[in-house]
């Protein structure tokens, strides 16, 4: 479950403070222009605020402002120009039609245009409803911008001076998806569970951590870091070390259960991984509750007693040597990440001062650039962009949700159709199927709560209630429990409605009607110019390839110790996760589809997988060589790194030669052999097992590579 669905963190997450902040503002403003004005004038200025909320999410000041801002002008200028084509039904239709293509479009500037072109969408049906003159439609214009601006200088007043909250709250985020993370692995620990089903877990939950680390390092990392964002920097930093420790975890778990199945020590490792994701859910707890995090967690029974139990199996028959080095190594990870558990919870107080910080550092390459240019939009002007396909898809369905209304014996709110277009209507398949089914229950569920409260009471204080209720509750669940927000966004409508007409309960019914209908015709429309997720599978493909090469390149010289710092290495190894996280969404992506529309799924999982491996073996060859960094014969080491790398490199250019050519990779010349030492370096051994299996590893990324651009040249 989401930490944010649970009653004990749901009040500290940024959801409920989003949703909270929405509400507030919007219904705020809208009884201040009650108290002021009409009930016109005043719903007319809810929209405003209600279409700027829209764009009300945790992000940094600057870029939060100009996307606000940008969301309050366009909505002005559509709500102008759609309320003075509304008198001229043909007209009405071409620029509807129009707006909804161009808007669509704005998916081109990434993640951060979905919001916006959602916000230009609801802007425009809302205003379909009104037929004004055009000097009416003029200040129906301009209160709709006094609401947007008055809601902007709201949230942007609010989000300055809770700027410190919202950074603690997004970065605990990140924390708590690194607990989830861990947590699966404690799995692979226990016997009774499939492992192949903890990898598919695990890089599933790859991806959504990503997505929040990358999400904190844009707040955090972002401008000057002032000394009161020095805790948050650490905790950063520790949560990052930490992650590159969990990596370096992964291990022949097949080996250690077939050897060890009978014995404790798997229970045991397991219990100490579980308790360290545990731990770390303490730390995102206090960090929401901006507190410094006191270690109450205790490791030292389960170390204790692997520590003897390993002592014991040694020399003991049935049990091979192979085993009990690959059990004594992973003990020695996990306790290595109990220790740096223990450093996260120090770095969450002013008094750590274990970690550099490093303020001089340009943190640019690692942070989110996000770039609204007008060449953006030109260049996915084409048939073959997924952009384009999907506003044209958007436009066509628009249109025949705007015919089906005007054919409906009411005509009030046709243009909820339009509205439930624009919601369910996503760039791929399995994103829209999902709307869709959120959409009609949470719709029904809306629908028949409202009926409830409307059965029980009309007092106007209990509806408003109700209604800022609703207000908070769909932003606030719109991203974790879509449902949720349909549930809300219903009953925030009906109530809005009930509020203005009290004899009007037949729209419940025509509220189902439409939501039923605009369903239809966005499933329909999903079919038409769609954009299946196997005809990116190549660009998404190569992207890896070349990120994993530029990783090890890296990881080359900060393991010889030839890089001044571990900068590059961070960079490309955020690089490499970052492309592999995006195959992986893709892969999930195309699960969802028709079966027809689904393209080496295996294959490509086995590459994801592999491409994950190889991400593991650099992490746990920089902890090796750091443990074991008393005698070591660094000339010959370097040596050993240098072959390893460069077969590995070479195995890389050969899998991007298959993916482009279609045919498997040529041989290649086997590894560095075996090194016999006279040297007592203590580390040998486990250095040659791990290049060894890097060396596996990307043998299979050049087979898979291979696999699966010949399945796909056969579609």
């Amino acid at each position: 479950m989401h930490y944010a669905l649970t009653p004990r963190t749901f009040l500290y997450s940024h959801y409920f403070a989003t949703g909270l902040r929405a509400a507030t503002g919007v219904i705020g403003l809208t009884l201040l222009a009650l108290a002021a004005s009409d009930l016109r004038t005043a719903m007319t200025v809810c929209i405003g605020a209600l279409c700027t909320s829209l764009m009300d999410l945790p992000g940094p000041l600057r870029h939060k402002f100009n996307e606000m801002l940008a969301s309050v002008l366009l909505g002005t200028v559509l709500t102008l120009v759609i309320s003075l084509c509304a008198p001229l039904p043909w007209l009405l239709f071409i620029v509807v039609a129009l707006v909804s293509f161009l808007a669509s479009m704005m998916l081109a500037f990434g993640r951060r245009g979905m919001p916006l072109q959602f916000a230009a969408l609801f802007s425009m049906t809302l205003a379909m409803q009104n037929i004004l003159t055009p000097i009416q439609s003029l200040a129906h214009a301009g209160l709709f911008m006094a609401g947007g601006l008055a809601y902007l200088w709201y949230a942007i007043g609010l989000a300055w001076l809770l700027r410190r909250r919202i950074k603690e709250q997004v970065l605990a985020e990140a924390l708590y998806e690194l607990a989830q993370y861990v947590d699966i692995k404690a799995g692979f620990y226990d016997i009774h569970t499939d492992l192949d089903a903890q990898l598919v877990a695990l890089i599933r939950r790859q991806v959504v951590l990503a997505e929040r680390q990358q999400a904190a390092r844009d707040l955090i990392l972002r401008g000057r870091r002032s000394a009161s964002d020095q805790v948050l920097v650490q905790v950063h930093y520790a949560m990052l070390d930490l992650y590159e420790l969990v990596l370096a975890t992964q291990t022949d778990y097949a080996l250690l259960r077939r050897q060890f199945a009978d014995s404790e020590v798997l229970t045991w490792m397991r219990d100490l991984v579980a308790k360290a994701a545990r731990d770390i859910e303490s730390v995102a707890y206090a960090v929401t509750r901006h507190r410094g995090s006191l270690q109450k967690v205790s490791y030292t029974p389960e170390l204790r007693a692997l520590d003897e139990a390993i002592s014991r199996m040694e020399g003991q028959p049935g049990v091979s040597k192979e085993a009990l080095d690959l059990l004594r190594s992973a003990y020695s990870r996990i306790s290595g990440m109990v220790g740096m558990v223990a450093q996260l919870h120090r770095a969450t107080t002013p008094q750590a001062d274990s970690l550099e910080l490093v303020p001089s550092v340009d943190m640019t390459p690692f942070l989110t650039q996000q770039k609204y240019e007008l060449g953006v939009l030109r260049d996915n002007l084409r048939m073959d962009s997924p952009i384009f396909r999907f506003s044209l898809r958007v436009l066509l369905a628009v249109l025949v949700g705007l015919v089906v209304a005007g054919h409906l014996p009411y005509a009030s709110h046709g243009y909820w159709i339009v509205l439930t277009i624009a919601v369910i209507l996503k760039p791929s398949y399995s994103m829209t199927r999902q709307r869709r089914r959120d959409r009609l229950i949470g719709t029904l569920v809306g629908c028949a709560l409202t009926l409830m409260i409307l059965h029980v009471t009309r007092s106007p204080a209990v509806l408003l209630a109700c209604l800022f209720i609703a207000t908070a509750a769909g932003p606030t669940f719109v991203t974790i429990k879509y449902r949720y927000t349909a549930v809300a966004a219903s009953m925030q409508i009906l109530l809005q409605i009930s509020l203005l007409l009290p004899e009007s309960g037949h729209v419940v019914g025509e509220r189902l009607v439409d939501t039923v209908l605009g369903a239809v015709i966005a499933t329909v429309f999903s079919f038409v110019l769609p954009n299946w997720e196997y005809r990116s599978l190549p660009r998404l493909l190569r992207g890896v390839l070349q990120a994993s090469s530029a990783y090890l390149a890296a990881s080359r010289e900060l393991l010889q110790e030839r890089a001044e710092n571990d900068f590059v290495y961070r960079l490309r190894r955020k690089q490499f996760m970052d492309s592999l996280a995006a195959l992986s969404a893709a892969l999930l992506r195309m699960q969802d589809e028709p079966p027809s529309k689904r393209r080496a799924v295996e294959e490509i999982h086995q590459f994801v997988l592999k491409n994950y491996l190889v991400a593991s073996q650099i992490a746990a060859i920089r902890l090796l060589l750091r443990n074991h960094a008393e005698a070591l014969p660094r000339e010959a080491v370097n040596d050993w790194l240098e072959q390893a790398c460069d077969q590995a490199c070479r195995m890389l250019a050969q899998a991007r030669q298959a993916l482009d050519s279609g045919l498997p990779p040529d041989q290649a010349p086997p590894g560095p052999p075996e090194v016999h030492s006279d040297d007592a370096w203590s580390g040998w051994q486990a250095l040659q097992r791990r290049t060894r299996l890097l060396d596996d590893d990307v043998r299979q990324i050049a087979f898979q590579a291979g696999m699966i651009a010949r399945m796909l040249r056969t579609v």
